[in-house]
């Protein structure tokens, strides 16, 4: 008899979902229209949830799931799991670490280059008809920020923040980072994150943060100067939101790039209309060669645990 899964966000990946279903009895709770009675009719039988880092699963859900030994999280973020709940029941929790690395780090160049040189308002400029029709051509568009170069300040040297550095190197930018403690990297450590931002003419996080609150909020900013660029690709409660829309408001700080916000899918409205603002809806890993990676670590973690063997991406 096949192992029981409830499954609490979509997989996008077909392939992987075929594997899923031929492995486990799959059980898709996030389609479920009364998800309470569900649970009462299959709760008792399910050794295994897969789930999304921004989706986690609560406490309540995993007390009603008395025979769960894996929540295998398609993602990296835990934040969304009670890890001591888990730990106390014996819950092996499971991420896709590493998978998403290159794509994160791709994204964060993108945007840094997005934001610096206006992508975003150019395609909007000659998708609305306004190169055509302007007198002078370019002209509303005010002059781009070069990239290469720029000091670019790291939040985070782990996996993602490496891979940025690497990246920015390429580009030839002087590179500095914070973190908790030195790295053996060879870019320059500064421990205080303010003295970092002032350094720097972009400055992008990268941080683990599943415990984390808010790092940048005015005096970051404030030292990050009108010249600096705020990039975000870790989590949005590493910004105090407010304070990054004031210094907008009052150009206090050049520009900013997100992929992630404090409270998604709700994105603060006063950054819709802002030219030297570019959004994302988080989906720094949203590429098929990723989610397939992804999807098949979770499927890989979920085997590994039922036929009792460490799982790789094991969080606790």
């Amino acid at each position: 008899m096949k192992p029981e899964v409830l499954q609490l966000s979509p997989i996008l990946i077909p392939e992987v979902r075929e594997r899923l279903e031929a492995l486990f009895t799959v059980h898709r709770y996030y389609e479920q229209a009364d998800k309470d009675a569900y649970i009462s009719a299959h709760g008792n039988n399910i050794r295994a949830v897969v789930t999304g880092g921004h989706t986690g699963i609560s406490q309540a859900l995993m007390a009603r799931l008395p025979k769960l030994e894996v929540i295998a999280v398609n993602g990296v973020g835990t934040d969304a799991i009670d890890l001591a709940y888990a730990r106390d029941r014996g819950i092996q929790v499971t991420a896709t670490l590493g998978a998403l690395t290159e794509d994160v780090a791709d994204l964060a160049i993108g945007l840094l280059i997005g934001v610096c040189r206006g992508l975003c308002s150019g395609d909007r400029f000659v998708r609305a008809g306004h190169w055509a029709t302007s007198a002078t051509p370019l002209a509303p568009l005010p002059l781009a920020r070069q990239v290469s170069g720029m000091r670019v300040g790291i939040v985070g040297m782990g996996r993602v923040g490496r891979a940025v550095a690497q990246r920015a190197a390429a580009f030839g930018c002087p590179i500095r980072y914070t973190d908790l403690q030195p790295q053996d990297v060879p870019y320059g450590f500064e421990s205080n994150l303010q003295q970092l931002a002032k350094d720097s003419d972009a400055l992008i996080l990268a941080a683990a943060a599943d415990q984390g609150e808010a790092l940048v909020g005015r005096k970051v900013l404030q030292a990050l100067g009108p010249d600096g660029y705020l990039i975000n690709i870790a989590r949005g409660k590493l910004v105090d939101e407010p304070a990054l829309i004031a210094a907008l408001e009052a150009r206090e700080i050049a520009g900013a790039a997100l992929d992630v916000f404090a409270d998604e899918p709700r994105v603060p409205e006063a950054l819709f209309e802002r030219e030297d603002v570019v959004l994302q809806p988080h989906r720094a890993s949203a590429t098929v060669q990723t989610r397939t990676r992804m999807g098949e670590m979770v499927v890989a973690s979920l085997v590994d645990v039922f036929a009792g063997r460490t799982p790789q991406g094991l969080v606790i």
